[in-house]
């Protein structure tokens, strides 16, 4: 993290900034989209012109704050001169959310070294709630530091999940999942923002997140705010890397292993 010593809080304020941009274009913009503003990327995958804005600023913005960088985003990829360097950026996450008028999006912004967040934002402008780490640094909501709950137990539990919306080959596990969750636990929410949810886990609202067939830009700066705030985060099976969004879990240390192994008993259980 060399290339942020000295620079820490100019450029978390410039992130700050630049956040706020997109949240204030997101409420000046909620309920007035108009159909042609509406795209569709697949059947249930939607793209915005809001989205396509916030994008463009967050680039530009992000430029100027660390210039080597690359960036990683929903709608692209804009290479950087640092190969091991990048923006993974997330312009408005709950985009089916905010085409409906529900209040639960966010914009996700992370500093990528290699496999290793560094610095991680999620700003939810409805709630004006500003999510913030720095690796080794803790994490905090407007300023006041976040600490994971600790919860007794399942049964002490509130847990969040996302549905598959996509990719539909884990579906019995899934469901298992959710069968066992449902009699065990205090209770299961879907909130439509993975970054909202793990941004939840570290203010101790979540007691465990778990979600399939996610990609890089929703889950880095959430992993960040979760480690920071004293969580652990990590995939169902150790192949796979949490960064790469394909299988997230994150939960205090305590409840952890619980999950890890309900999960992963049903993976077994249905071969996949």
């Amino acid at each position: 993290m060399e290339y942020l010593q000295g620079r820490e809080a100019q450029i978390q304020a410039g992130l700050e900034g630049l956040a706020r941009q997109c949240g204030d274009l997101m409420l000046r913009r909620s309920g007035d989209l108009q159909a042609d503003e509406i795209r569709f990327k697949d059947r249930r995958n939607l793209v915005t012109e809001v989205d396509l804005a916030c994008e463009a600023l967050l680039v530009e913005g992000l430029k100027d704050l660390v210039p080597e960088a690359a960036f990683q985003t929903e709608e692209g990829l804009v290479p950087g001169t640092d190969q091991g360097l990048r923006w993974v950026v997330d312009p408005l996450d709950g985009t089916t959310n905010f085409v409906h008028g529900l209040p639960i999006v966010s914009v996700s912004i992370a500093l990528v070294t290699d496999q290793q967040v560094d610095l991680g934002l999620v700003y939810a402008p409805f709630q004006d709630e500003m999510f913030t780490a720095i690796r080794g640094g803790g994490a905090f909501c407007n300023g006041q530091p976040l600490q994971v709950s600790r919860p007794g137990g399942l049964e002490d539990a509130l847990l969040a999940t996302g549905f598959p919306f996509q990719r539909f080959d884990r579906m019995q596990a899934y469901m298992e999942v959710l069968q066992t969750l449902m009699r065990q636990c205090r209770g299961l929410r879907r909130m439509g923002s993975a970054a909202i949810d793990l941004a939840y886990v570290a203010a101790g609202r979540f007691d465990g997140y778990f979600e399939y067939n996610l990609q890089a830009w929703d889950v880095a700066a959430g992993l960040l705010l979760v480690q920071e705030a004293g969580g652990k985060v990590g995939s169902v099976r150790p192949l796979y890397h949490p960064l790469d969004g394909r299988e997230v879990l994150a939960a205090p240390a305590e409840l952890y292993p619980a999950l890890e192994a309900l999960l992963r008993a049903a993976d077994s259980t249905h071969g996949v």
